[in-house]
């Protein structure tokens, strides 16, 4: 569904009670933003949602509205819980849902984060709360103490649920919604669409309506550009390329196995931190491989077609055809991977005299003339070597030792001093978990996790 097919975009035009819609124009907002437009006059007929939408474009305003529709004020028990990635994000939603919800009297938001000290949490929750807004492991704590109960509970939001599946928290999420009642409206809204939130609205929601703001990646976000080569031009052109554009991540494609090998053997021998992924890698390197890709602890990943199918990476600057696709639509497909959701791409292609009938099929097919520029024009833009911006941390334990994100994000912040925006990506599998940290703190994050503690127990730690 498109914004564009909501008749309207005065919150007037909901079905709110009249103080609420005093309440909104006393804190000026008078017209609905797009996400709001598609998404509330859904929420607030009582459907399941998953909404699309980027970072501030007034989705905590969407889901807030609908929750509190949902809410009787008279009724002291948690009846909406909003499960968020980080403590900042719960704090910013229950800012904006006791702004949202002041015309109400006596309603009472509580927020629930690892972090913070448990004693209060308890204390308030035995007061009673209407609204509970937390981050997956504390309100798993709660859960299993018994201090929070769901059984009045019939709203429940997954807000920014890709950044949470990013961060490992899908088990956690899967645990916490297990304890909500089974009749309950759940709205679950999203940056970008990666394959877990299939996953996750499959296993947790209703007939889901869906709501994408973002049109499908035009190929004017892509920006192709052709190179002809000789063979013996070809594998030194991609390392060209890398040090003529330096993309932060680039997916390359050949059309064989062995093609992959070699390209992978040129790029290492030069220093970028490159990976390959073919048909006889097994799975648990295979899965190493793409951990490490996703995360942004390799710069390139060489892949053949069939290694790469349903591989979705968020953030991939570029995309380069090693070998040119005797199959039109491969081509299409591959340089897709590319200018995903708002952002531009690069989709570079290698061409030898031989596969200038096949450029010519792409051509005719997109309806484009190819922009062909001269090996000689790609120059280093930089003497510094091409790195990720982070390298990964491999933990030996996983979810046979009950290890969840939030316990690796705690130790490294909480007991060992970094930052949270110092680190990536957390993901569990059943024997290792895998941290992105950035690549200048990598050794101290190292050492400090092998010295210390996670979970209570001390961990042996790797890096990758």
């Amino acid at each position: 569904m498109n914004a564009s097919a909501s008749p309207s975009t005065e919150f007037s035009a909901l079905p709110l009670p009249p103080h609420t819609l005093q309440n909104l124009q006393q804190l000026g907002y008078l017209q609905m933003t797009p996400i709001q437009a598609a998404s509330l006059p859904l929420a607030l007929a009582g459907h399941d949602l998953i909404a699309q939408a980027q970072t501030g474009s007034g989705k905590t305003a969407a889901f807030s509205l609908a929750l509190l529709a949902n809410l009787n004020p008279r009724r002291f028990a948690v009846q909406a819980l909003v499960l968020c990635p980080t403590r900042e994000l719960a704090d910013q939603v229950t800012q904006e849902l006791r702004r949202l919800a002041r015309a109400e009297d006596n309603l009472k938001v509580l927020t629930l984060c690892g972090g913070a000290t448990m004693r209060p949490q308890l204390a308030s929750l035995e007061h009673g709360a209407h609204v509970v807004v937390g981050t997956p492991g504390r309100i798993m704590d709660h859960l299993e103490r018994g201090s929070l109960k769901l059984d009045a509970l019939n709203t429940l939001v997954l807000d920014e649920a890709d950044r949470m599946l990013d961060m490992g928290f899908f088990d956690d999420i899967a645990t916490v919604v297990k304890q909500c009642p089974k009749q309950r409206q759940t709205l679950l809204f999203s940056a970008t669409y990666p394959e877990g939130i299939a996953k996750l609205s499959a296993a947790f929601m209703r007939e889901p309506k869906e709501v994408k703001l973002q049109a499908k990646p035009s190929a004017t976000k892509i920006r192709q550009r052709f190179f002809e080569v000789t063979e013996e031009q070809r594998l030194h052109t991609v390392s060209l390329l890398l040090n003529h554009y330096r993309p932060v991540s680039t997916l390359a494609f050949c059309n064989t196995k062995q093609q992959c090998r070699d390209l992978v053997d040129v790029l290492q021998a030069q220093g970028f931190v490159a990976l390959d992924l073919h048909g006889d890698l097994e799975q648990r390197d295979r899965d190493q491989v793409l951990v490490r890709f996703a995360n942004r602890s390799a710069s390139v990943l060489v892949a053949t077609d069939i290694a790469a199918r349903g591989l979705d990476i968020e953030q991939l600057e570029a995309v380069i055809n090693v070998d040119i696709t005797p199959d039109v639509a491969t081509h299409t497909h591959r340089i897709g991977r590319t200018g995903r959701v708002d952002q531009e791409g690069w989709a570079f292609s290698l061409a030898s005299v031989d596969e200038m009938g096949r450029v010519g099929q792409i051509e005719k097919a997109g309806n484009f003339t190819s922009e062909w520029v001269p090996l000689s024009a790609l120059t280093p833009a930089s003497n510094e070597p091409l790195r990720p911006p982070m390298q990964t941390l491999q933990i030996m334990g996983g979810r046979k030792e009950k290890i969840r994100a939030g316990d690796v994000l705690g130790a490294l912040t909480k007991d060992m001093g970094f930052a949270a925006a110092q680190i990536g990506k957390i993901s569990i599998n059943e024997f290792s978990t895998y941290v992105a940290v950035e690549r200048d703190i990598a050794k101290k994050a190292l050492a400090a996790l092998n010295a210390g503690r996670v979970k209570g127990k001390a961990v042996k730690v790797r890096s990758l």
